[in-house]
């Protein structure tokens, strides 16, 4: 009879363990700033640029998405902040982000995702490539063409993705693509 009263007390401490330090943990996340940096030939074929996306802020109504572009001789060629309420109102409405934690989780994944290979393009346009409704700037397409210079895409919301690439003609970086 000890015994059982024993492997009772047991598990009983055990159980009171596991459970009390997840208590405070319930409905928590923990968050660390997204910062990460990838260099990627963009505005010149024999250089590389280099691509950087920080996600600042704990809660999604104070979180930016910043995402720049500085060239081989590290001046800023391109910058973007998108606010993390601007990426979840523009998402898929099957998603459920009712919960700032899945919001932030959101956000965090679509930061950790930016530089996945789909994103980089190589070249831009392709040469047999058309332009269609979803150009708005056909002489900038006709040159990416030409140049043969890589693009990048990157997502707004659930179908709204844009597409930029280096203007040798223009020296500067622009939307050739919008799309779903």
């Amino acid at each position: 009879m000890k015994k059982i009263y024993f492997l009772f007390f047991v598990l009983l401490s055990l159980t009171v363990a596991c459970t009390s330090g997840n208590k405070n943990d319930k409905g928590s996340i923990e968050f660390k700033n997204v910062n990460s940096s990838i260099a990627q030939s963009f505005s010149d074929l024999k250089t590389l640029d280099t691509f950087k996306i920080e996600l600042t802020g704990r809660k999604p109504e104070d979180m930016v998405l910043n995402f720049t572009i500085k060239n081989a001789k590290g001046v800023q060629i391109y910058n973007v902040k998108l606010k993390g309420t601007e990426l979840v109102g523009n998402n898929d409405p099957n998603i459920d982000l009712s919960k700032e934690k899945d919001q932030v989780i959101f956000l965090k994944t679509i930061a950790n995702d930016f530089f996945s290979e789909d994103n980089f393009l190589e070249p831009a346009v392709m040469p047999d490539d058309k332009a269609d409704n979803n150009t708005p700037d056909k002489a900038l397409y006709e040159e990416l063409k030409k140049s043969g210079l890589n693009g990048f895409k990157y997502r707004l919301g659930k179908e709204n993705n844009l597409y930029i690439a280096w203007s040798e003609k223009e020296q500067k970086v622009k939307v050739y693509y919008k799309c779903c």
